[in-house]
């Protein structure tokens, strides 16, 4: 036997296996080898000369520092250096791990072993905090003992006006974890400030949102998709107009973390709708400086502010989801960004065609921006199932539908200028004896939501800042996951 050579061994109470091997390690023991034993939970079922020498690890320390992700875990070291290990109980393993031809004589070949406590859900991320190298680059922030965390985030300015969660390093950890891109990899500059935007600073606002890890794909996607210089999210959030990015969602993603798009879609009580629209929105505040009354110029503002996303309702395999029609390949998940209001509400209980519906939709439609204002300002029309329905049982598709609102939305110059019935606000009076259409082509999206009851659908105006269509509109992204 060599004197270079010990052995380790993590168990803990609550694995049967752990139990089946406790015998084996005191043969170890007896055999005359060096054997640091760390119990997890209780250490009682040990024999007692080992029992008395076991390490209390219930502060998972040992098992972190050892990378045991099951028990019993049994590790041969020689010179202080780690040469092997075996996890679970193999008779065999084991004694070719220690050499000793005659171990665990009686006890049946194989059991499988049980998971260590240090890898339980939530566990990991806390140990790797305590104990580890957390590769968290951003800058820490001590907060007293007996401090409220929340209330101080509040006095750093951190909030949108609702409390949020406080970013401990475990809670960043665990929403790095629902991405495989690198913490330190730049994701590009946010405005108005243009500051530099990583990874890991989405995902400390993600933390402070509420999000859960398996939303980062989407609040990364997004917020990429606003960055884009056709979405001019610089004057998105510097405008004295209410607009803010809207988030809409299409894809299996939407569905695989529990988006809504039937039932209050656009409103409150689904945690990945509120949240995915907030952190993005709070990137824009803590990473861009977008803070409302400093650069942030918003006249009136709008609920949008705080989040505004909501997943499509793509359960009728006739419709066209709005990503496959801004060119994602069906099947895949996307997101379009598209600078909204706030939402305008639209009923139509009377209508029985779709020429009938069309007509009245495009009556709302006209007061986007102002009735008398056209190539101004995008839109989307989300349509309720029961309107959709009037379509649908007329073989309508998404095409048809479109091209029948952009009809009804031509408008007579001489009724849309500048002064006429006593209007000051209107287009140019050189638009007199033309057809000038609502909306410039492609600026208006139409979208499938809500409840299977109600002849209601909604209007969201977008922002005119970008007075001609190219140079502000909606983008669409294939989220990567």
């Amino acid at each position: 036997m060599s004197d270079s050579i010990s052995y380790a061994a993590v168990v803990k109470d609550e694995c049967e296996t752990c139990h089946l091997a406790a015998p084996v390690l005191t043969e170890i023991h007896r055999a005359g080898y060096p054997l640091a034993v760390y119990w997890q939970d209780d250490g009682a079922f040990l024999d007692p000369v080992l029992a008395a020498a076991a390490v209390d690890d219930r502060a998972l320390e040992h098992s972190f520092h050892l990378d045991v992700e099951t028990v019993p875990t049994l590790i041969r070291r020689e010179n202080g250096l780690e040469t092997g290990r075996t996890a679970g109980w193999s008779r065999d393993d084991w004694r070719a791990l220690t050499g000793i031809s005659a171990l665990g004589a009686g006890l049946p070949p194989y059991r499988p072993g049980c998971g260590s406590r240090s890898v339980e859900p939530g566990i990991a991320e806390t140990l790797q905090a305590r104990f580890g190298e957390t590769g968290i680059r951003a800058r820490t922030v001590e907060v007293e003992s007996g401090a409220d965390a929340v209330e101080a985030c509040y006095d750093r300015g951190w909030t949108d006006g609702l409390p949020v969660v406080p970013p401990t390093p475990e809670r960043i950890l665990r929403m790095l974890g629902g991405t495989r891109r690198d913490p330190r990899e730049v994701i590009g500059e946010i405005p108005p400030e243009l500051a530099p935007c990583t990874v890991e600073k989405v995902a400390i606002n993600a933390v402070m949102a509420g999000c859960r890890p398996e939303y980062m794909p989407v609040v990364l996607t997004a917020l990429e998709a606003a960055l884009d210089p056709g979405f001019t999210l610089h004057g998105v959030t510097c405008s004295t107009c209410f607009s803010s990015p809207v988030i809409i969602v299409n894809g299996p993603v939407a569905k695989r973390i529990g988006m809504n798009s039937g039932l209050n879609a656009l409103g409150q009580g689904n945690r990945a709708n509120a949240t995915i629209g907030r952190a993005v929105n709070l990137v824009v505040r803590n990473v861009g400086g977008g803070r409302p009354g400093e650069i942030d110029r918003a006249t009136l503002g709008s609920p949008g502010k705080y989040t505004f996303c909501f997943a499509e309702d793509e359960r009728d395999e006739g419709w066209e989801p709005l990503a496959v029609s801004r060119g994602i390949a069906p099947g895949r998940s996307a997101v379009t960004v598209f600078a909204g209001d706030g939402i305008q509400g639209l009923t139509d209980q009377k209508a029985r065609t779709p020429r009938e519906l069309s007509r009245s939709l495009a009556m709302g439609l006209r007061a986007v921006g102002h009735p008398k204002l056209c190539e101004w300002a995008p839109a989307v029309l989300v349509l309720s199932p029961e309107h959709y329905a009037i379509y649908r049982e007329a073989g309508w598709d998404r095409s048809r539908i479109t091209g029948a609102l952009h009809d009804a939305l031509l408008l007579p110059g001489e009724k849309v200028a500048a002064g006429v019935d006593g209007v000051a606000e209107g287009m140019p009076p050189s638009r007199t004896g033309q057809l000038i259409p609502k909306f410039h082509p492609g600026a208006l999206l139409l979208v499938r939501a809500g409840g299977p009851a109600g002849l209601f659908s909604a209007i969201l105006s977008g922002w005119p800042g970008g007075r001609l269509f190219e140079e502000s509109h909606p983008v669409t992204r294939e989220i990567a996951e």
